[in-house]
């Protein structure tokens, strides 16, 4: 499946932004989708995902309480509400997906366990 990420700009500290994680296959809807970021000369870290259904997600913690993430299958989408930005929260940001339903959705935050990427989306904060 090929994911296209976008949404991405240039943005002011407390401002809002909505990323779309858009699919090209209908097998999107089995599959949990997470979004990931990679600030310069940092390595990519795990920001949420979201299972199959949409019935668990799990954050980071640095995004708790101000990303939400979500889905709709309907429309073969994804998609990172990020609220309240930080200048912390610059990177590139990239969504994935991976089939299967884990024991532990919590096993999902690594990136190594994801097979399908879309390139990233670019998101800048400033002050």
């Amino acid at each position: 499946v090929q994911l296209q990420a976008s949404g991405g700009g240039l943005m002011q500290a407390g401002d809002s932004l909505r990323l779309s994680c858009v699919a090209s296959e209908e097998m999107f809807r089995r599959y949990t989708i997470g979004w990931f970021r990679q600030a310069p000369g940092k390595e990519r870290e795990f920001v949420a995902l979201i299972s199959w259904n949409g019935n668990n997600t799990i954050y980071a913690d640095s995004v708790k309480g101000r990303f939400t993430i979500s889905r709709d299958n309907a429309k073969l989408a994804a998609y990172l509400q990020m609220n309240s930005l930080k200048l912390e929260d610059t990177a590139l940001y990239y969504c994935a997906a991976v089939g299967g339903k884990p024991a532990d959705y919590a096993s999902l935050r690594a990136e190594g366990r994801y097979r399908y990427w879309g390139k990233g989306t670019q998101v800048t904060v400033s002050s």
